[in-house]
């Protein structure tokens, strides 16, 4: 039996999807091939992700220039090249390499002696190494004349998903075409055109899911959409596609969407209970969760929506972002969600801090008579410079020696008027001031001031 990817795997340039760029690159130097009858460059090397089209255009391409009418960006697919083109290895001129079993560079010399042999029955012998990242480094150094000056009857065609793997000195000798991801859009019309010609009846929306699951790989959404429709029984419906690929219902995320913009954290926590109890996959509720609020945050964007608002979004969302880390490395996933959901629902309850800094007044100082002495006392010149043998208290103490007095005083008895203070001392008569009116700094100063005064101590010491 013959799976969708396979049964529906492109034949040509013109059915590769997703890939304009290197498929116009490729379909031109062809025709300047057909023009010259012979092709320019004999080296290529196709980079992208799983399910691009990087071994089936290797395949086009070993087609096309082999093809009776060619070389042709579009082979005629009756000839004997091009029907042996379609199983490589009833082709004794189609070589398909794994370099993942063979990167010794063993097999990269025994391959630089084959190429020599001339085709036994097409124009070109074509070479596709799959994988090319796996080789060594002595086998790419193997490779390297072999690249640069080949055959006039060889073709190679390099795939690799990891390009940055592959040597400069293979890159600087090779074509490089690169096959981007494909969007969900192009694999949501390919699959329905696929469930068309199976006769396969898909729902709205299904098809969606399924190409979404892909992520933007066509082969993984043929194989996912193979199963759906095993799992379906030729029908293809949305809450089938959601069971078999794990996806939480589109209900449950409504509501926890909802729950989190209404700032109902008992809301939140019932959902997460919900879900827990259905084993639902936390990394893919997340997923939908943040997708949901993108698109939230999108339709108030697009609103006209005041400021503010769109920015408490925006934190709201980048706390979503930041937290799925954290629920990958977590052994407690539902924790970390129900964690991040509860905050995230508080954030619009919190003050910004402008408001703190301007709105809210600073507390009134006690008027109490043991408080009326200044907090911060400065000394005189004498007593703050004096020897360094003399250890002096740091201020801190001086205020609780003062305090103290002034309790055994008695309620009756007037504070003594503080001295009159030099115009030297006149930026600490400022910062006494300060202190009353701001206690949080008054007690910073407390802590700091006893080490400052010991860092001129010993500075006058020296």
């Amino acid at each position: 039996m013959t799976t969708l990817a396979l049964k529906y795997r492109p034949r040509v340039l013109a059915d590769l999807v997703g890939q304009d760029a290197s498929v116009k690159a490729l379909n031109n130097a062809l025709l300047r091939a057909k023009a010259s009858g012979a092709i320019h460059h004999q080296a290529f090397l196709f980079a992208g992700v799983r399910g691009t089209g990087k071994t089936s255009t290797a395949r086009i391409l070993a087609r096309a220039l082999n093809c009776a009418e060619g070389p042709t960006p579009a082979p005629c697919g009756v000839c004997d090249a091009c029907v042996t083109s379609e199983q490589p290895d009833r082709n004794l001129d189609i070589v398909e390499i794994d370099a993942a079993s063979r990167a010794s560079v063993e097999d990269a010399r025994a391959l630089r002696e084959q190429v020599h042999t001339r085709p036994a029955f097409c124009r070109y012998r074509v070479y596709i190494i799959d994988e090319v990242h796996m080789l060594s480094r002595q086998a790419f150094d193997a490779l390297l004349k072999i690249l640069e000056e080949p055959p006039p009857h060889a073709v190679f065609v390099l795939a690799t998903t990891e390009i940055q793997d592959v040597p400069d000195t293979i890159k600087s000798r090779v074509q490089i075409f690169p096959f981007r991801l494909i969007p969900v859009g192009l694999i949501e019309a390919r699959l329905q055109h696929v469930c068309d010609s199976e006769g396969v009846s898909a729902e709205p929306g299904s098809l969606r899911l399924v190409a979404e699951a892909g992520q933007g790989s066509m082969r993984d959404a043929l194989t996912t959409l193979d199963r759906v429709i095993s799992a379906g029984d030729g029908q293809i419906l949305e809450s089938l596609v959601r069971e078999q690929l794990g996806i939480v219902p589109a209900i449950r995320i409504k509501g926890t969407l909802e729950s989190l913009l209404a700032g109902d954290s008992t809301a939140i926590l019932d959902h997460c209970a919900a879900l827990g109890s259905q084993g639902v996959d936390w990394t893919s509720f997340w997923k939908e969760l943040a997708i949901a609020f993108r698109d939230h945050l999108e339709s108030v964007a697009r609103s006209g929506t005041q400021p503010h608002e769109i920015l408490r979004l925006s934190r709201i969302l980048s706390l979503l972002l930041q937290r799925e880390r954290d629920l990958r490395d977590s052994s407690l996933p539902q924790v970390v969600v129900e964690l991040a959901l509860i905050t995230a629902a508080q954030l619009p309850h919190l003050a910004p801090l402008d408001a703190l800094v301007k709105g809210v007044p600073s507390s009134p100082a006690p008027q109490s008579s043991a408080m009326a002495t200044p907090r911060y006392q400065p000394a005189q010149e004498k007593t703050q410079f004096s020897a360094p043998t003399q250890r002096q208290l740091p201020p801190s103490a001086t205020v609780k020696s003062a305090a103290a007095d002034a309790g055994h005083a008695g309620a009756g008895t007037k504070a003594a008027a503080p001295a009159p203070i030099s115009p030297l001392n006149a930026p600490l008569r400022a910062s006494e001031e300060l202190i009353q009116q701001e206690p949080l700094l008054g007690r910073l100063l407390e802590d700091t001031s006893g080490e400052i005064i010991e860092i001129r101590k010993s500075r006058q010491g020296s």
